[in-house]
C-alpha cells in the first residue's frame, strides 16, 4: 500500500478517537502472502449450432401415388422425383428453357435425331439412414461408392418402357425414342431395339424418332431419370427390394435431396443431400429438410395461419378474405401457369356415349361465372384444352370462336333432341361425376352441378374418392366413370405435351388422359397432331393444333374444358423462393429460409 495513504488513514483514526493497535515489529511481521492468481478468462463459447432450416408445406388430401420414376404420373410424386433425382437435362421452372442436368454437354448428329450425352462422373447414389439420422453414400459390392452412370439411365428408361411393369406414363417416351413403341407394345422383346445405348459409364447415346424441337424436353422428364437396378432387382451384395425400393430406409437417389420418411396418408419428408456437388442449374440446397403434410386445403390454410406451415395454396373459401386483408399483402401471389382444369368423358359409358349429351353438358357450363364467383384466382375461361402461351397452342386472339362456349339454349335443345329420341326425361338420366376428395374440387363440382340443374334440369351425382383410390379408378378402362375430373400441368411448354400426350389414345395409350376417355383411334385427330409435331412454321403448326382442338372439344367432345389455371398461394415472408410456371414443379433447392 502507498505510505502516504497509510499515514492519512492513521490520522483519521486518531482524530476520531479510535484506538490504534501498535504496529507489529518488522521482525515479527507475517510473511507476505503469495499473489492471488487472476481469475481465468473463459475460452470463447463455441457458437450455437444453427437450427436446421425446415420448410413446411402441404401436398393434398390423400397419399402420394408413387415416387418411382417409372410409375409416377401425378404432380405430388413428380415433385419428389424431381427433388431426389436429376435428368440428363433439366427444365428451368421459371424460364422454361432446358439446362444441363446430369449431362455436362451433348453432341447432336447431323440428322438432328441422335444425341450423345456426356455425364458428370462425381455424383454418388445416396440413402438416408433412419438409425443414424444421416445421409450416406451407397457402396457397391467392391466397397467403392456407387456413382451415377450412363447404365443407370439406360436401365431407367428401359424399365419405364417395360410393358410388364405397367408404368404410369411410358407413352411420352414411346414416340420420342426410336424403337420404344415397339418394345412397350411387346412387338419386340429385344431391349437393344430401343434407341438408347451405353457408350461407356459417362456417355449415353439416345436416338430419337424425329428431329423435333421438344426432344430435349422429353428426355429431361422424370420417367427418363436414372434408376438403381441393384436395389430394385438385387445383386451380389444387395437384396432385391422390388416395388418397396421407394420405402423409408430403402430409397436411394442422387439429386439435391433424398427421401427421409414417407408416412403414407400423413406426410412425406426429404433432406438435403450433402454429396450433391451443386451446379449452376441445380445448386446445393439451402434448406436442410422439406416436410409435406397431406391435408385438405382448408385445414392446411388454418395451419399456415397458425404458423405451422410456410407455404400453402389458398382454399376457395378464403380467397376473398386473403385478397382483402393487408396482413397477406406481402405473402399472396397469384400466378398464371401452364395448366388446364377439365372434366373428361368416358365416351363408351351409358348416356355420355352420345355426343349430343356431351356437348350439352359442356355448353351448359358458365365458365366466366365460375372463375368470377367461385375460383376467383385470375383463372381464364377455357374454350379448349391447350393453355395459350405454350408453343403451338392456339390463342383467343387468332381463334376467338374455336372450341366450345357457354350456350344454355343450344345445350337444352341438344339434350332435348336426345331425350325425345330415347323417350326419356332429364330426371331419368343417371350421370355421375367423379372427383378426388378435396374441398376445391368439391366446390367447383357443386357449382357446375348447379349449372347443369339450372340449364338442363339434370341431377348429376358427385362421387368423391380419396386421391390414390380415385386415380386407380380413373385409369382403369373397365371402371372409368362417365365423367371424371383432371387437371393437366404441363411437363414442358409445348402443345404436343397437352394434346398428343393427354388425348391421343390411339397413339399413346396414356391412361390419365386418353385411357380415361376410352376414345380409341380417331384418324383426323391423329393426323393433325402428327403433322403438328413435325411442322416448323409456327403459324402452320398452331393451325394444325387448332384443328385437333376442334375435334377434341366440339366434333367428338371427349372433354369439358373449364379454365386455364393459375396458382393462388401464400408464402411466409422469411421464405425466399422461385415461382414455377408449372404447378407442382418447384425446384426447392433454390429456396431458402432467412429469418
Amino acid at each position: 500500500m502507498n505510505r502516504s495513504i497509510v499515514l492519512l488513514v492513521l490520522a483519521v483514526l486518531l482524530l476520531s478517537g479510535c484506538t490504534v493497535a501498535p504496529a507489529v515489529p518488522a521482525a515479527t511481521e507475517a510473511p507476505i502472502a503469495a499473489p492471488v492468481a487472476a481469475p481465468a478468462v473463459p475460452e470463447p463459447a463455441a457458437p450455437a449450432a444453427a437450427e436446421p432450416k425446415v420448410l413446411r408445406m402441404n401436398f393434398q388430401l390423400g397419399d402420394v401415388y408413387s415416387i418411382d420414376p417409372a410409375l409416377g404420373y401425378e404432380s405430388t410424386g413428380i415433385q419428389v422425383i424431381e427433388a431426389t433425382t436429376v435428368g440428363l437435362v433439366r427444365l428451368n421452372e421459371e424460364t422454361m428453357e432446358t439446362e444441363p442436368g446430369m449431362a455436362e454437354s451433348r453432341d447432336v448428329a447431323a440428322d438432328g435425331k441422335t444425341y450423345t450425352f456426356h455425364l458428370r462422373g462425381d455424383v454418388p447414389w445416396v440413402r438416408y439412414d433412419p438409425a443414424t439420422g444421416a445421409v450416406e453414400k451407397v457402396k457397391g459390392c467392391d466397397g467403392n461408392d456407387r456413382l451415377v452412370t450412363a447404365g443407370d439411365f439406360h436401365y431407367g428408361i428401359l424399365r419405364t418402357l417395360d410393358p410388364g411393369l405397367g408404368g404410369g406414363y411410358p407413352n411420352v417416351l414411346n414416340y420420342a425414342i426410336a424403337g420404344a413403341q415397339a418394345y412397350n407394345l411387346k412387338e419386340t422383346t429385344d431391349p437393344a431395339s430401343v434407341g438408347v445405348k451405353v457408350v461407356d459409364d459417362r456417355t449415353l447415346e439416345v436416338a430419337f424418332s424425329a428431329p423435333v424441337a421438344f426432344n430435349l424436353n422429353i428426355i429431361s422428364m422424370w420417367n427418363a431419370h436414372a434408376q438403381p437396378q441393384w436395389l430394385i432387382e438385387g445383386d451380389a451384395c444387395t437384396e432385391a427390394a422390388g416395388e418397396r425400393w421407394t420405402d423409408t430406409g430403402n430409397f436411394q437417389g442422387y439429386g439435391p435431396f433424398t427421401l427421409k420418411e414417407w408416412l403414407h396418408e400423413a406426410s412425406l419428408s426429404i433432406v438435403k443431400n450433402p454429396f450433391w456437388p451443386g451446379t449452376a442449374a441445380v445448386p446445393s440446397p439451402k434448406v436442410d429438410e422439406i416436410v409435406w403434410s397431406m391435408l385438405d386445403q382448408v385445414p392446411a390454410f388454418s395451419n399456415y395461419e397458425a404458423d405451422l406451415l410456410d407455404m400453402v395454396l389458398v382454399p376457395l373459401s378464403d380467397i376473398d378474405r386473403v385478397k382483402s386483408d393487408p396482413k397477406f399483402a406481402d405473402e399472396l401471389k397469384i400466378d398464371a401457369n401452364l395448366a388446364s382444369y377439365y372434366y373428361g368423358f368416358n365416351i363408351k359409358a351409358p348416356v355420355v356415349d352420345d355426343v349430343r349429351v356431351r356437348r350439352a353438358l359442356s355448353m351448359a357450363v358458365d365458365r366466366q361465372d365460375l372463375v368470377d364467383n367461385v375460383t376467383k384466382g385470375a383463372e381464364e375461361p377455357a374454350q379448349w384444352f391447350c393453355r395459350p402461351g405454350a408453343a403451338g397452342c392456339p390463342n383467343l386472339e387468332k381463334y376467338p370462336d374455336l372450341g366450345v362456349k357457354f350456350d344454355p339454349d343450344q345445350a337444352k335443345a341438344l339434350l332435348g333432341e336426345y331425350l325425345a329420341e330415347k323417350g326419356q326425361t332429364a330426371s331419368q338420366l343417371d350421370i355421375t361425376l367423379a372427383i378426388a376428395s378435396d374441398s376445391r374440387h368439391q366446390r367447383i363440382a357443386e357449382a357446375i352441378q348447379a349449372m347443369w340443374k339450372k340449364h338442363l334440369d339434370l341431377d348429376v351425382k358427385i362421387m368423391a374418392q380419396e386421391s390414390k383410390t380415385y386415380w386407380v379408378t380413373v385409369i382403369d378402362p373397365v371402371q372409368t366413370p362417365q365423367l371424371w375430373r383432371n387437371g393437366w400441368n404441363a411437363d414442358y411448354p409445348d402443345a404436343n405435351n397437352f394434346i398428343f400426350e393427354s388425348f391421343a389414345y390411339g397413339l399413346s395409350r396414356n391412361p390419365v388422359g386418353g385411357g380415361g376417355t376410352n376414345w380409341g383411334k380417331y384418324e383426323p385427330f391423329e393426323e393433325a397432331i402428327a403433322k403438328g409435331a413435325m411442322e416448323t412454321d409456327p403459324a402452320a403448326r398452331m393451325d394444325l393444333y387448332a384443328q385437333a382442338e376442334q375435334i377434341l372439344n366440339w366434333e367428338q367432345c371427349v372433354m369439358i374444358p373449364i379454365y386455364w389455371d393459375s396458382q393462388v398461394a401464400v408464402t411466409k415472408p422469411y421464405v425466399q423462393r422461385t415461382y414455377s410456371k408449372i404447378k407442382g414443379f418447384e425446384h426447392h433447392e433454390k429456396w431458402d429460409i432467412v429469418r
